[in-house]
């Protein structure tokens, strides 16, 4: 087994990933023997990335009454949830909260909205101000505000935004049995979009929705063939009130062998780790970045709470490893 992950890790490093027969063979592996592919992963990651660890955060700029249908979400006008309802805040309240999470240590701030896309203009240049604000911090601004077209994209470039973020969610073939108000092409060709305007680009997707784990597989490989730079991985924390209120949890070990396949399919990307990791991996957190992430998500989330950043800072230095830190900015 040993042999067969060396080689499958060389294949992954000298032409930066595996495909999908490969990763289905380092699953079989992995099943078996869940640390030994954990151990490999880790060192594809160090190989990419070194020691540096980097921290994102988010804030839910705008809440609630989404006209679509995600199974999985709290914000959905189609479900009854007690997920705050709000239209979108303001400015100087956005780049406070990203001046809060930088002095924390965050490296990357994102701009969250519910809705399929933004179409005020109001709230455009409410979005271009904060992109403004949070560069001048010294920190990288992220957004996250559904759909694009080229002008959107556009905007958003000459605003000095540096990455959009988009979630695929699922795979395309599991896609229908999470979201059928929007079709699966319409978020790839966003995520085109965003990358044709030259920003760097986030899509990553949910684990535990009650796909398996072919059709991780199969999101990892899409997201290699769109070219994206950063991935995220969450992980399902039911909400009371959706459909997927009473889906089973994922088990750590599983969650984990999904990061290390990640890893080896993306061997140079940045593997976020984001929402519901400390639920669901619980005790079991600190190998998340042994199983190969380099990012974590910190703080809260849209709808739920999440970890204190002092204590992901803490843990990450407990591993001997280092915080990418966020420029220093003269007083």
């Amino acid at each position: 087994m040993d042999s067969a992950i060396e080689k499958l890790k060389k294949k992954a490093i000298d032409k930066k990933g595996i495909n999908a027969a490969d990763a289905k063979k380092l699953y079989e592996i992995g099943t078996v023997k869940p640390f030994l592919l954990m151990a490999h992963a880790n060192e594809i990651r160090e190989h990419f990335k070194g020691k540096m660890i980097n921290l994102c955060s988010i804030i839910n700029a705008k809440s609630g009454v989404c006209p679509e249908n995600c199974r999985f979400c709290a914000q959905s006008a189609h479900y009854h949830t007690d997920a705050p309802i709000y239209p979108l805040i303001a400015t100087g309240e956005i780049v406070e909260q990203a001046r809060m999470a930088r002095e924390a240590g965050v490296h990357l701030f994102s701009i969250v909205t519910s809705g399929t896309r933004i179409s005020d203009n109001k709230e455009w240049q409410v979005i271009y101000g904060a992109v403004e604000g949070i560069n001048n911090l010294g920190i990288r601004s992220c957004a996250s505000l559904g759909m694009l077209d080229e002008g959107m994209a556009t905007g958003l470039a000459k605003a000095g935004l540096f990455r959009y973020h988009h979630n695929l969610e699922t795979a395309r073939s599991f896609f229908d049995n999470i979201c059928t108000t929007h079709d699966y092409e319409e978020d790839i060709h966003t995520l085109r979009i965003a990358k044709h305007a030259g920003l760097s680009v986030c899509s990553g997707g949910i684990m535990g929705l009650g796909e398996n784990m072919m059709h991780r597989i199969e999101l990892a490989i899409t997201l290699k063939e769109a070219g994206v730079d950063s991935v995220p991985i969450n992980i399902l924390n039911p909400i009371v009130g959706t459909p997927l209120q009473n889906a089973p949890a994922l088990t750590p070990t599983e969650i984990l062998l999904t990061v290390a396949i990640f890893r080896f399919i993306l061997p140079d990307k940045d593997i976020r780790l984001c929402g519901g990791k400390e639920k669901n991996l619980r005790q079991l957190l600190p190998l998340s970045i042994i199983a190969g992430c380099n990012s974590l998500m910190t703080g809260n989330y849209l709808t739920t709470l999440g970890r204190d950043t002092i204590q992901d800072i803490e843990m990450i230095r407990d591993m001997g490893l280092e915080v990418l830190e966020p420029v220093r900015r003269e007083s």
